[in-house]
């Protein structure tokens, strides 16, 4: 059985994510109540067990919506604890948002958050979703910033890194960033190369990106950067196995200048390709050129 719990805060993405994996044919549910999570894994099991005696082919795939509607969020700790991940492939994925940019996301739709009342305004109902889901963020394998995400792209990212059937192996995804737009709130190692030799400052390369040939052959031809190459490289091939050993199923690595756009590009696009065949699963985004 596969089970795909998603969670977050309100107005982060969650009803996109989970209509992008009921496109993926998942059996998807909305705000389900945590304590009854036992039992439909239970009767799931009993069905599969059945299939099998049968020999018929039955590998359930579920995708439950989580969030601070759902009853018994206190006692989800201890259901994923007692998973046996020899019959349940069960992954956490985690969204979130800057709490401005939910904000701002309410007050577009004129939606009311769940949490609000008369003593409470929706800057704190936000805030205060963040702990009461914090039972459910700490055990995340995923956590998806969706703050500059847009949402063919998130859809794009559920179904290239989640919904896709791939191996038991990890999932590489490299991210190129700007600094002066924030590091990545997702990202579980963030390389700065915004010491190498800048593109921005040739004319003629400025309006391209780290994606473009001649902003290529510039970036190639600088001896630092194909020394930070290796250094990240180097740093990778010895670490990430060990992550993968250790059986995270998910790593996104950000790759940050100063605007996002020539050199982190350039890096991110050359670690991809360095890694694509070396792990099972490698992914890349563009954070400031995408959108």
């Amino acid at each position: 059985m596969k089970l795909i719990i998603i969670s977050g805060r309100s107005g982060s993405g969650k009803s996109t994510a989970l209509r992008a994996l009921e496109d993926a044919g998942f059996s998807c549910i909305d705000n389900f109540p945590v304590e009854l999570l036992p039992s439909l894994v239970s009767s799931v099991l009993t069905e599969q067990e059945a299939s099998a005696k049968q020999a018929s082919a039955l590998n359930p795939a579920y995708a439950v919506c989580i969030d601070a509607r759902s009853h018994g969020l206190e006692t989800f700790p201890e259901f994923h604890a007692q998973l046996d991940p020899s019959r349940i492939h069960c992954e956490v994925i985690y969204l979130d948002a800057l709490s401005g940019t939910l904000v701002k996301r309410f007050s577009e739709t004129r939606r009311r958050h769940p949490l609000t009342n008369d003593e409470t305004d929706l800057l704190q109902a936000i805030e205060a979703e963040k702990t009461l889901l914090s039972g459910i963020s700490n055990l995340a394998d995923l956590t998806l910033d969706t703050t500059l995400m847009r949402g063919s792209e998130l859809v794009e990212v559920v179904r290239k890194q989640i919904a896709e059937d791939r191996s038991p192996g990890i999932s590489m995804l490299f991210r190129s960033f700007g600094f002066k737009f924030g590091v990545p709130v997702d990202a579980d190692m963030v390389f700065d190369i915004r010491c190498l030799p800048n593109p921005y400052w040739e004319e003629n390369l400025r309006p391209q990106t780290g994606a473009d040939q001649p902003v290529i052959d510039y970036l190639g031809e600088q001896s630092e950067v194909q020394e930070m190459f290796e250094d990240i490289r180097t740093f990778l091939e010895r670490w990430v196995p060990r992550f993968e050993a250790d059986n995270r199923a998910y790593i996104n690595i950000a790759i940050g200048c100063t605007g996002g756009r020539h050199r982190s590009v350039y890096m991110a696009e050359r670690l991809k390709a360095h890694f694509n065949g070396r792990f099972d699963n490698v992914l890349v985004r563009h954070r400031e050129t995408e959108l």
